[in-house]
């Protein structure tokens, strides 16, 4: 290269400037090009710092024009950041413009608002964190104190059609119009548009616009083929195979259709509006679900319940029905399971062996009593019932005979808490049963990781092919069971042939995927730091008592032995939260598994596993990137009831949040409608606008009656014919290069 090489660098970096600081495309940037060119010459002329300093970075363009050519790009890398874990405020993954430092002023930003309202607040956080859109350049041109909002139909050509339309302008101002925030960023002093006066930190938008019209004419703008701007949701362009989490949801609303308090929920096996409701005590019920947007309350009878089973059950706070079941076939056999909680004391029938025995080197006389009760006086049931007596055809029974028709499985527990309890059948006919590790801090026996235990663990029994008494003796069985062939003991000689997984805590609410029936996720609850959600596979070891979540635990007693952490592969959790993410005020964290959400009803939270702390302040929403990868970003999501639930909702004081009491557990119909089971009443997920969240896929599924199928058109080629320009603008930019050699 001659003398003139630097001049030509210097030419060469700013002809690639000045190409990416056309607005014919759109690319990811955090910071406008023509801003960064305009601050480069000014800084390269008129700073303090000597011309040659600028003109030494172009030296190397005399030695290496491939490394010229990388570092004209990297000087341009007004680029988004590669994060190495999602942001805790505004949920960004993968690639954003915000570090976690600048994340955390956004949080604080927002809280300074003082936002009451569950919808507004939604609607003005995604608003707050567009600042981490990897498009943020685009998005707030011109110094804008707010992104630009969109306020029509994306169109065809639009680089953001596969977001679906949406205007979200409007929405926001029909949200948030009459809601009060302090430090408004809406104020009337965009592009000379006139407001109303304002005199006040704490505003509300009617207190600045005149109207809809006026504040969108300020704030808002289209997606058009050289533009982009924000819905409510992070900018996605119409590009294919990425890897990177769509945005989580903006809300889940609820409405209150029953009074009721329930631990279990099973939808009716014949393909009904009908499910089943259990409650601690022992009661079952068959109810009506109403038809979504009926406005209109569950129908069920609380003095006829379909089954009582309360003169048999342990009622307590670690006590009572803890599950219920109904065989894939109930609608031809009748045959229905509880899982429930009894006291030897109390009850001749409940007498079965106790876990802690020789076998497993336990001493049940050298255990100290637990709250006055002796080891093993508590013990966990899985009981068979019948609805074949009470109906000519069992799907139209409308109860079961308290009597047993055989016991399924009986044991008693050594301490009185960590006994989970959930029974369900699998996609494969058989019946799993949830089992904790028996109580006692810290697990102190290793009961969870010794394969000769039932405590810890998952099982998985045929309840179909029933043994003889001598083939129950010589097996050692629990109960009136067989044990499926293919269970992982005929892989592992030391497992205990009931034993599908190992190194559980206390599994609170399992679930199959109705789409997927080999992800089978539980929730497991933590000790003192951690709660966990897993992805169960037939013969994984899920850590505990040797790790609680991915952190080495150190018991505080060991009779059982210690455990290194080499000593075992465990299975890493999929999801979870830590306690010292959670307010303390009502007690410590403890998880409450879900669903992996498969209904139409609220598009946005399609494919999402949703989960909850039983204290009912977080709900969750985990996403799987890329699909069956089995990695999972979870994102706490705000939750609201809608103000036309057919019960009204109670809030918590002070806050338009409403005040769900405890979530017990999930449920889900055979529409795939998804319920929560709460202290206060029984909850269903209904379609978030009743919310007033913003989901621009359920304005496309209304539209089009169903999911809107993606089609190349008009966007894909104008993509692709920007893309051209621009590879034809560069290899001109690098013949001119050559050219000065």
């Amino acid at each position: 290269m001659g003398g003139g090489g630097g001049a030509c660098a210097i030419v060469f970096l700013l002809f690639n400037l000045l190409l990416l600081s056309r607005n014919s495309f759109s690319h990811p940037l955090c910071i406008d090009s023509s801003k960064f060119l305009h601050s480069f010459v000014v800084s390269m002329f008129r700073s303090s710092i000597p011309v040659w300093h600028f003109l030494s970075v172009f030296y190397l363009c005399r030695t290496d024009l491939l490394l010229c050519f990388f570092l004209d790009y990297v000087l341009l890398a007004a680029a988004p950041l590669t994060l190495n874990a999602s942001l805790s405020f505004c949920g960004y993954d993968g690639s954003s413009c915000c570090n976690s430092a600048q994340d955390s002023q956004l949080a604080k930003q927002f809280q300074a608002m003082k936002i009451s309202n569950p919808g507004c607040s939604s609607l003005l956080k995604s608003v707050v964190c567009s600042r981490c859109d990897p498009f943020a350049a685009e998005l707030y041109p011109a110094k804008r104190p707010v992104p630009v909002l969109c306020n029509s139909t994306v169109a065809a050509t639009s680089s953001q059609s596969n977001q679906a339309d949406t205007n979200f302008c409007s929405q926001l101002w029909d949200t948030c119009q009459n809601v009060s925030m302090l430090n408004s960023p809406f104020a009337p002093s965009l592009g000379g548009q006139a407001g109303l006066p304002n005199n006040s930190n704490s505003t509300k938008l009617t207190d600045l616009w005149q109207s809809k019209s006026d504040f969108c004419t300020a704030f808002g703008g289209e997606s058009a083929d050289d533009s982009v701007c924000f819905g409510g949701e992070p900018v996605q362009l119409n590009t294919t195979g990425t890897s990177t989490p769509p945005a989580p949801p903006n809300g889940l609303c609820l409405e209150k259709i029953g009074n009721g308090s329930y631990l279990n929920m099973a939808a009716h096996p014949d393909g009904s509006n009908r499910a089943f409701f259990a409650n601690q005590p022992g009661q079952i019920w068959m109810a009506t679900i109403p038809d979504q947007g009926s406005k209109t309350t569950m129908g069920v009878d609380e003095a006829s319940p379909f089954l009582d089973l309360t003169d048999v059950v342990n009622f307590d706070t670690e006590f009572g029905m803890m599950g219920i079941a109904f065989h894939p076939n109930f609608a031809q056999n009748g045959r229905l399971f509880a899982s429930f909680n009894c006291d030897k004391v109390k009850w001749a029938g409940c007498n079965g062996r106790c876990s802690c025995n020789s076998e497993v080197n336990c001493d049940p006389s050298k255990l100290a009593p637990d709250n006055g009760a002796q080891p093993c006086q508590y013990q966990t049931v899985v009981a068979e019932y019948s609805a074949n007596a009470t109906s000519t055809t069992p799907s139209s029974a409308t109860s079961a005979k308290p009597a047993e028709v055989r016991r399924i499985f009986t044991m008693g527990l050594p301490f009185r808490s960590h006994h989970g309890g959930q029974i369900l059948f699998g996609p494969d006919g058989y019946l799993y049963f949830m089992m904790g590790d028996g109580g006692g801090t810290g697990d102190p026996y290793n009961f969870a990781q010794d394969k000769k235990s039932l405590l810890g663990k998952i099982m998985r029994l045929d309840v179909d092919n029933i043994p003889t008494a001598q083939e129950i003796a010589n097996n050692s069985f629990w109960g009136n069971y067989s044990i499926p062939s293919d269970n992982p003991y005929k892989l592992d000689a030391d497992l205990q042939p009931e034993i599908w997984a190992l190194g559980l805590r206390n599994p609170w609410r399992c679930s199959f995927d109705s789409a997927r029936p080999s992800y089978f996720l539980c929730a497991d609850v933590g000790q003192d730091q951690y709660e966990e959600v897993d992805l169960i596979t037939k013969g994984g070891n899920y850590g505990w008592r040797v790790f609680e979540g991915n952190y080495a635990y150190k018991p505080p007693a060991t009779p059982g032995g210690n455990t290194l952490p080499s000593s075992i592969n465990p299975i890493a959790p999929i999801m979870g939260y830590n306690h010292s993410t959670l307010s303390k005020n009502e007690g410590s964290a403890s998880i409450t598994g879900g669903y992996i959400y498969r209904s139409q009803t609220d598009p946005c939270m399609s494919g999402r596993y949703l989960y909850a702390d039983l204290y009912a302040s977080n709900v969750w929403a985990g996403t799987e990137t890329p699909e069956d990868s089995g990695n999972f970003t979870a994102n706490s999501i705000p939750f609201s009831c809608t103000k036309d639930s057919p019960i009204p909702c109670t809030t918590v004081s002070g806050s338009d949040a409403p005040s769900l009491g405890y979530i017990f557990s999930f449920g889900q119909d055979n529409n795939n409608d998804v319920f929560l089971l709460a202290s206060s009443g029984v909850y269903r997920v209904v379609p978030p606008s009743r919310c007033n969240y913003a989901c621009s896929k359920e304005n496309a599924t209304a539209a089009a009656g169903g999911p809107a199928p993606s089609a190349p058109g008009a966007s894909s080629a104008s993509q692709l014919q920007r893309s051209s320009r621009v590879v034809v603008l560069l290899l001109a930019s690098l013949l001119f290069m050559f050219s000065c050699i």
